[in-house]
């Protein structure tokens, strides 16, 4: 998969290093356990596939609370994306299409 698996430790040393070469970086919230959190994946690994300079970052809810707290998330799956850590483009809760972040993503480029 072409998700970077991050926890409360590694996320800011991460980010860092993503926005540092230039790229988007989104992060999935999710569960295993969550269908609507697998159909996310597919929607992710499209925009991975389709867009360059994306950075996906993965964070399972059971072990980060951390990151659960400091962005807010009660639900998943949970998806932001951000131009750098100032410039949020979208904060949605539930499955989002590849098409529309690809959309959000490229019109801030």
């Amino acid at each position: 998969m072409p998700f970077i698996a991050v926890d409360d430790e590694s996320f800011d040393e991460i980010v860092e290093r993503e926005f540092a070469k230039g790229h988007t970086v989104v992060l999935k919230f999710g569960s295993a356990y969550c269908d609507s959190c697998q159909v996310m994946e597919f929607e992710l690994e499209e925009l991975h596939d389709r867009v360059t300079k994306v950075s996906i970052l993965d964070i399972d809810t059971g072990s980060c609370l951390g990151l659960l707290q400091r962005f807010e998330i009660e639900e998943v799956p949970t998806t932001l994306i951000f131009k750098d850590m100032e410039s949020q483009l979208l904060y949605k809760n539930g499955v989002m299409l590849a098409d529309d972040m690809i959309d959000i993503i490229l019109r801030e480029r």
